[in-house]
């Protein structure tokens, strides 16, 4: 059975896409910047982001029935290295106990060009 969560992004009806999909027991989180529920940016800095795309990530995983220490795979997109202690950091606080796989990479540009970071993840529920 396919089960969809949404955190009401106007992305995800503008560019035809789900926040999270499940399927058995595996739940992939679709990249995810710092969107605000009325669609704004979040103010701040990468960690302030960072924080924000932790917790829409959450957010879905829950809806979908898993939890942060589910999730097995991360990948963190940042427009500026000097952010990656930042992020990392903010990433440890949510997902450290699980200890996912992870990847932080560069990149030129994000979706809005006041975002610093995206971040997706999977999660993997039992055994």
């Amino acid at each position: 059975m396919r089960r969809h969560a949404s955190s009401g992004s106007p992305f995800e009806a503008a560019f035809g896409f789900a926040r999270a999909v499940r399927i058995g027991n595996r739940i992939v989180v679709a990249g995810t910047g710092p969107v605000e529920p009325d669609g704004s940016t979040t103010p701040g800095d990468a960690a302030a982001q960072a924080e924000r795309c932790c917790t829409i990530i959450c957010a879905a995983i829950t809806e979908l029935g898993g939890s942060p220490l589910d999730v097995v795979r991360t990948r963190m997109l940042l427009t500026d290295p000097a952010d990656q202690d930042a992020v990392g950091a903010v990433h440890a606080r949510f997902f450290g106990a699980a200890r996912p796989a992870a990847t932080m990479a560069g990149t030129a540009w994000l979706c809005r060009p006041e975002w610093r970071v995206e971040i997706e993840a999977e999660a993997v529920i039992g055994d």
